[in-house]
Parts: structure tokens; C-alpha cells; sequence
């Protein structure tokens, strides 16, 4: 932990972008783009496909692609990936979280969990197709 002050940094960073990893692109695409709605940003054949969420960015990489050294020298974005499931948490109106556990059973999309944090907060988890941990929360949850 670095002992600088605040007052001499800059402002705090905010988060432009997360990322899950997703060898079937086309399921991941399905997933995130047909079923919850978000708006796809960009897909590059097997390596990526983004998704806008709020003012950010959720990144679905395909491991096998990201791990590789990068290409384009214009471009250097370092190898990466993760295997296993990670996990990402959408936030959503406490009053439209019932009717996303809809939609969610409609398409056939197992619920894990559905319930209300200490703070009053509600949750809904479930799987995407890679097996990544996906919530659905109020925003209330980390206020």
C-alpha cells in the first residue's frame, strides 16, 4: 500500500471495464447481448466480443485468443486470461428485479439465488453460458 497522499494524486479511478472469459463466443453473444439486452459494442471473430453496460464496458474474451501474444505492435495489450468461473454484478431497480427473474426463467436460465442483503438490498444470481457468476442487484447494495 503506498502512503501518498490523496490530495497530491489525482482523482480516484472509476471502473471503465471488467472482464469475464468465454471460449463460445457465439453463446456469450446470445447471452449477453439476446438475453439481458446489452447493447454489443464490438465482436472480433473468436478472440472478443464487448458489451455496453451503464457508461461502462463488459469484455467477454475467448482465454484460448487473449493469452496469446498481441499482434498488432500499434496495439500492445499484454497476454491475459483466467480459467473457471469469474463473476460480474449488474445493477439494477429493486422494482424491475422481478421481472428480470422472469425473463430469466422464460429463457430457460437457471436461478442460483434470489435474495435480500442485510442492507435491504436484493439479488439474483445465475449462470452464463461459460459458467460465470452473474448478479443482478440494486444499486442500494454498496451504498
Amino acid at each position: 500500500m503506498s502512503d501518498l497522499p490523496l490530495a497530491d494524486a489525482a482523482p480516484p479511478p472509476f471502473l471503465l471495464e471488467a472482464a469475464l472469459y468465454c471460449a463460445d463466443l457465439d453463446a456469450a453473444e446470445t447471452f449477453y447481448g439476446g438475453i439481458l439486452g446489452l447493447e454489443k459494442l464490438q465482436r472480433m471473430d473468436r478472440r472478443h466480443v464487448f458489451f455496453r453496460v451503464g457508461t461502462g464496458v463488459l469484455l467477454i474474451f475467448n482465454p484460448e485468443e487473449t493469452e496469446k501474444p498481441p499482434r498488432n505492435p500499434a496495439l500492445p495489450v499484454p497476454g491475459h486470461g483466467a480459467r473457471g468461473p469469474g463473476h460480474v454484478c449488474l445493477a439494477m431497480p429493486g422494482a424491475a428485479l422481478e421481472r428480470w427473474r422472469k425473463r430469466l426463467q422464460q429463457a430457460e436460465v437457471p436461478i442460483e439465488a434470489d435474495f435480500t442483503w442485510p442492507n435491504g438490498a436484493r439479488s439474483i444470481y445465475f449462470r452464463d453460458p461459460a459458467g460465470n457468476s452473474v448478479e443482478l442487484a440494486e444499486p442500494k447494495l454498496w451504498a
